[in-house]
């Protein structure tokens, strides 16, 4: 049977439990993690549904027949995102989950224990990062709707609601184990920016929002 053709359209907060899910099973490397969490909620509390609560106007979602397959979230301040979570995300997380057992080392952490450490200690992107390339995005797919060239079209969804918002660049971080992806970036335009998201195992891309090609 032909697969129906995908569309993209703005995110709904009925869409909210989909991005929780889309994360969870989009994160190993692209993916499914569920295996890898006790609670499935985890990987959206850190890297999806913030993005559907306070910045829905730059999120949109990937649908066929089968539902809500794929997503890309963004902000257009990633600094101002940050302090907002502070402020009204973060605080109610982490009477939700204590930080990890002081008497325990890293690596015997579990991997809900390393996603409750990222609610008490989040990431916080350095000034000189977010001033050359001040918004950032997160993107995923579900493997239906992988290869059909929705990433590119979502990405360009989300660059042309930036430029509205007067965003001069865009950055993003990948695993450096995900090779899939740092390939698809690379592709679509994006460049390497080094000395960011190393120590965190990480690799980070930037992009002119004017200038990228993803958006046409």
């Amino acid at each position: 049977m032909e697969r129906d053709e995908p569309r993209i359209r703005p995110y709904r907060q009925s869409d909210l439990d989909d991005l929780y899910r889309i994360c969870l099973l989009t994160g190993a490397n692209g993916g499914d993690a569920s295996h890898l969490f006790t609670d499935p909620m985890l990987l959206g509390h850190l890297h999806a549904a913030p993005y559907g609560w306070f910045e829905p106007e730059l999120a949109f979602v990937a649908e066929d027949s089968a539902g809500v397959g794929g997503y890309v979230l963004g902000t257009a301040d990633t600094r101002a995102f940050e302090r907002r979570l502070e402020q009204d995300w973060w605080p109610e997380l982490r009477r939700r989950y204590p930080p990890p057992p002081p008497e325990l080392g890293e690596q015997q952490w579990t991997r809900d224990q390393g996603a409750a450490y990222l609610i008490h200690h989040p990431y916080l992107t350095p000034a000189e990062l977010a001033g050359t390339h001040p918004a950032h995005l997160h993107i995923n797919l579900v493997p239906r709707l992988q290869g059909r060239g929705l990433g590119r079209r979502l990405i360009s969804t989300l660059v042309r609601a930036l430029r509205g918002r007067g965003a001069a660049g865009l950055h993003l971080g990948v695993r450096e184990t995900n090779l899939r992806a740092i390939a698809f970036y690379r592709h679509l335009g994006f460049t390497e920016l080094p000395g960011y998201f190393s120590e965190r195992g990480g690799v980070a891309f930037g992009m002119s929002v004017r200038d990228c090609t993803a958006a046409g």
